[in-house]
């Protein structure tokens, strides 16, 4: 299959989910098959290290690469998605200097040993103005990744918006100029896409004639400003004012996109959102998809998807074939675009782990590093180390050898579900003996087999092996007597029972020396385990346990707990005014910060203003409100 490289400046990252077709499904995936793209370079995300979200990083099959803005909130910031199915880099840098540092690194990309780094960084005499290289990538403009084939650079050009950004807009250019001829020179192939913010041509903007006869300013003046010079010094067939500048002598990419459409008018990837100028496509061509001389045979189309909205840009892609030349021998496209070994003749050899992820994977930030499902907890088939047991079981005293529990006293033939409750089962089983061996004496048989040095059977089958007399333990039984042996001092709650039903306090050892040496678990014996007696014995023992001060315990009532549940909702009683009568609830109609607020009020009749005459009926003064009321009947 063919694979297809799209950049979008989606002024915003969660923007488009907002139109058709993507409002329907807001997943990311959803929006890269949509995309039908294999390799997916976003600008403008617009987004924070805390803005981060699962849905936007833990995608499915894909893997992501950000650069945020250090300083400027909301402001830029590039993403780079990769399906993992289809090609995987071998290393990835954040910023177009390399003066950055990778995670949890204190080294810059550029000083990282030469197996590590991707190369090609600027030299000072490159860079052009008084702004240094940590500003330049203080603001989240670039990412790079480097496969096999090619090294992918995607970028956010500086738009220039005010004198203030002039300097700052062209040291960046001369920044992606330097970092790209410089790999050429070495030697790699680069393919550089995104939003540059440059108009190459007349062809490439609409109403240019009418826009030069009101600055006053011919076509050659036009297109000799720096920005518009220097693309056109980058690009092969660039319209270049005079003689080429110093360094600059040789283009070295192609305008893909113009390769497959030399000629076509119209072609436009932003359009001015307060001009609605979209339905006219009265627009601008500044998102571009550039490859090197070496890769340009490799595309079998380039273009523009002007129909899918979501932002004041439209996505522009380029498509692979799946079979390319290398040296002058036909491979697939997967063989070069993963890890050696992953892929071979374009079949796969080995999946995509996440030992494949390079430091600078979003998936590797500490917020998703390790993520795992729900699903795994109940479906996936237990693994246990040679160390988990030991350290599962060190906390119960005098517990089994680690012998007792391996991996193999599982049952191979179980399902995933049912391997997942044994392995506890057998836990619990093993350690329920062991914490009451130290009520029975040290030469008791269960005692002998703990200590033995030789591998015990299976916990499973200790307990179908134990004697006739006794009924088999229950799961949920023996849950509840693990509790003598690694519970904390306290009261618990063993059924839910106990929460409607009153506890009667149990008589402490103190208090009657008959049960000085008696516990609250039943009586064990070497073989069987805990014996059973009646039922009422055995709901004494499970639902009401001894508790640590018995005569201080507040029993529960449950009686009194649905009187005050009915003072709590019951019906609100109406206060009392002045009189002993009842008040009338008023609501305030007049504006302001109580209006629609109620209010108790006496129900009695206002009378004249100023009349104070024996017999006159007044108001009495009382007036509360009815959220500073809570009387309840």
């Amino acid at each position: 299959m063919p694979l297809r490289i799209t950049t979008w400046n989606v002024n915003g990252i969660r923007n488009p989910f907002g139109y058709q077709p993507w409002r329907e499904n807001r997943t990311f995936q959803a929006m890269f098959d949509t995309l039908e793209a294999d390799i997916v370079v976003m600008q403008e995300t617009k987004i924070q290290r805390k803005d981060l979200r699962d849905d936007m990083v833990l995608v499915p099959g894909w893997d992501v690469y950000f650069s945020l803005p250090k300083y400027k909130k909301g402001y830029s910031g590039v993403a780079i998605y990769t399906r993992s199915s289809k090609c995987c880099p071998i290393r990835a840098e954040e910023g177009i200097t390399g003066v950055l540092c990778p995670p949890n690194s204190s080294t810059m990309f550029r000083d990282l040993p030469e197996d590590q780094q991707i190369g090609g960084y600027p030299t000072p005499d490159q860079l052009s103005g008084s702004i240094d290289e940590q500003t330049l990538d203080s603001e989240g403009r670039c990412v790079i990744l480097e496969f096999p084939a090619f090294v992918l650079i995607g970028v956010y050009s500086p738009a220039t918006r005010d004198e203030t950004r002039v300097e700052f807009r062209q040291a960046y250019i001369d920044a992606i100029d330097a970092r790209v001829r410089n790999l050429v020179k070495m030697g790699k192939q680069v393919f550089l896409c995104g939003d540059l913010n440059i108009i190459r041509s007349d062809l490439d903007t609409a109403g240019l004639q009418e826009r030069l006869r009101k600055e006053g300013m011919t076509m050659d003046e036009f297109f000799s400003t720096p920005t518009r010079r220097f693309f056109n010094h980058l690009v092969f067939g660039g319209r270049v004012i005079g003689e080429r500048d110093p360094g600059r002598e040789e283009p070295v990419l192609w305008d893909l996109c113009r390769e497959f459409h030399p000629t076509r008018q119209g072609m436009y990837t932003c359009w001015e959102t307060r001009k609605n100028a979209r339905p006219g496509n009265f627009g601008s061509r500044i998102d571009y998809v550039l490859c090197s001389s070496g890769i340009k045979d490799w595309f079998i189309d380039a273009n523009i998807q002007e129909g899918l909205l979501g932002s004041d840009h439209c996505p522009v892609y380029a498509t692979i074939s799946d079979v390319v030349t290398v040296d002058g021998a036909k491979v697939h496209i997967e063989d070069v675009m993963s890890p050696p070994g992953m892929f071979k003749d374009g079949v796969r050899q080995r999946e995509w782990t996440t030992k494949d992820l390079l430091p600078t994977s979003a998936k590797l930030i500490p917020e998703f590093d390790r993520r795992r499902n729900i699903r795994d907890m109940f479906f996936k088939k237990a693994t246990t180390s040679k160390a988990s047991p030991k350290s599962a079981l060190s906390d119960f005293p005098d517990g089994p050898s680690t012998s007792e529990t391996k991996t193999d006293d599982i049952d191979s033939s179980d399902s995933h579900q049912g391997s997942t409750v044994a392995a506890p089962e057998s836990a619990a089983q093993v350690a329920t003996p062991a914490s009451n061996a130290s009520a029975s004496s040290s030469n008791t048989p269960s005692s002998t087999k703990a200590k033995s040095p030789q591998k015990a059977p299976p916990a499973k089958r200790q307990a179908d092996s134990s004697s006739a007399q006794s009924r088999p333990q229950k799961k949920g039984k023996v849950a509840l007597n693990r509790k003598s042996s690694n519970s904390t001092s306290g009261t618990a709650q063993s059924t839910i029972k106990g929460f409607f039903k009153p506890k009667t306090p149990t008589p402490s050892a103190s208090s009657d020396p008959a049960n000085a040496t008696t516990s609250n678990q039943p009586p064990t014996t070497p073989d069987s385990g805990p014996t059973r007696g009646p039922k009422d014995s055995r709901n004494t023992a499970e639902e009401t346990p001894k508790p640590e001060n018995p005569s201080t315990e507040k029993v529960f009532d449950p009686i009194e707990a649905k009187e005050s549940w009915s003072k709590l909702l019951g019906k609100r009683v109406l206060p009392k005014c002045e009189h002993g009568e009842d008040c009338q609830m008023l609501v305030t109609k007049k504006p302001g910060v109580n209006c629609g607020r109620a209010f108790f009020m006496c129900a009695r009749p206002l009378g004249p203003s100023g009349e104070k005459e024996q017999g006159t009926p007044f108001r009495c003064r009382t007036f509360i409100w009815s959220s500073d009321w809570n009387g309840r009947q």
